[in-house]
């Protein structure tokens, strides 16, 4: 099939295959471009000295199997835990106890060794708080999970956490997923749960998505594909003014260098801060994991690239903060090297 043109009067014959390919030129512009923009932007975000008082607050969090509570670790492992975490900044430790059954309740038989593990870091790392990890997957994105907006679920899940915390955890740590921004059911639930932790005086945590970069483009990709990513910011507010300690799951970006890596987490950093409440611990997530899989690059996403990013934001955006850390994620897959980036780099 030809075209014809017909410029000042004299016929030109192109072939369809060369506009077909000018018209595939000009779709490439338009996507590179913002990606080269993009790639730009956190590039810079990652460069800079770092400034004075970008250290640990002796705020830091930690994300612990749940072999720590079925019987499997012993006295050995907690001493062990113990000298490594001496001289860091690690206060809280965020010990998986779950996972929910999809109704919302915990058997009690999924943690029957927490009093153990609580005496035992009492006993070895005073000052450290033992907290209950709480999971589930969410039915936002299949037929199969937890349903936030059954009533009877969130009572159950309120239930659960007063369980645990009859069993002596310092906290209850939830991290639901996939949870879609603006979820009021959630919202509600946490209200919930900061009414009973506070009567009991202890700690309400929990593990955020990352908040949305390009609103515009990642909330139409995400109702495109319906796996919305990201958070609003604002939405990421209203959850941090709820609780105690907001940890950001700033990794499994797919970014394929650690200066974009970097640049991100110091872009999730700012973003935080921006809408945390000085008064809730915001703790922004450290991959210690090296597992190579769809959206997480383990050669770039290292716990030295998240560390110089989370300083350098820290540094830009409001460094005299005091309820700021890291959280580690997590014990049984962390190197030497994951633990020698954020000793020399945080603390």
């Amino acid at each position: 099939m030809l075209i014809r043109i017909a410029p000042h009067g004299r016929g030109v014959r192109r072939p369809l295959h060369t506009w077909l390919k000018r018209f595939a030129l000009g779709i490439a512009v338009l996507v590179l471009v913002p990606v080269l923009t993009a790639g730009i932007a956190l590039r810079a975000d990652y460069a800079g000295d770092y400034r004075d008082g970008t250290r640990t607050r002796g705020r830091d969090a930690l994300w612990l199997g749940h072999a720590w509570v079925d019987g499997r670790k012993k006295d050995t492992d907690v001493d062990a835990l113990a000298a490594r975490l001496r001289g860091t900044g690690l206060r809280d430790l965020y010990v998986h106890a779950g996972p929910l059954e999809h109704d919302g309740t915990l058997p009690p038989a999924r943690y029957t060794r927490a009093k153990w593990l609580i005496g035992a870091v009492h006993r070895e790392l005073p000052g450290v708080r033992v907290q209950a990890w709480l999971g589930d997957q969410l039915d936002t994105e299949s037929a199969d999970g937890l349903d936030l907006t059954r009533a009877a679920s969130r009572s159950a899940i309120v239930g659960s956490a007063r369980g645990i915390i009859d069993a002596g955890f310092e906290g209850t740590h939830f991290h639901l997923e996939p949870l879609h921004s603006g979820d009021r059911d959630y919202l509600a639930l946490l209200d919930r749960l900061r009414a009973l932790t506070r009567d009991r005086g202890v700690l309400l945590s929990v593990a955020s998505h990352q908040i949305d970069p390009l609103p515009a483009l990642h909330t139409v990709a995400g109702a495109l594909t319906g796996h919305p990513k990201y958070w609003s910011q604002e939405f990421f507010g209203e959850v941090a003014r709820r609780v105690d300690q907001i940890a950001v799951m700033s990794y499994d970006t797919a970014l394929p260098l650690q200066s974009l890596y970097g640049g991100a987490v110091a872009e999730q950093t700012t973003l935080a801060l921006e809408v945390t409440p000085e008064s809730t611990d915001l703790l922004m997530g450290l991959p210690f994991y090296h597992e190579t899989k769809p959206g997480h690059i383990a050669s770039a996403e290292t716990a030295a690239a998240a560390v110089r990013g989370v300083r350098l934001a820290l540094g830009r955006q409001d460094r005299d903060r005091e309820h700021f850390g890291v959280a580690l994620y997590v014990d049984f897959a962390a190197t030497e090297a994951d633990w020698t980036a954020y000793r020399k780099g945080w603390n």
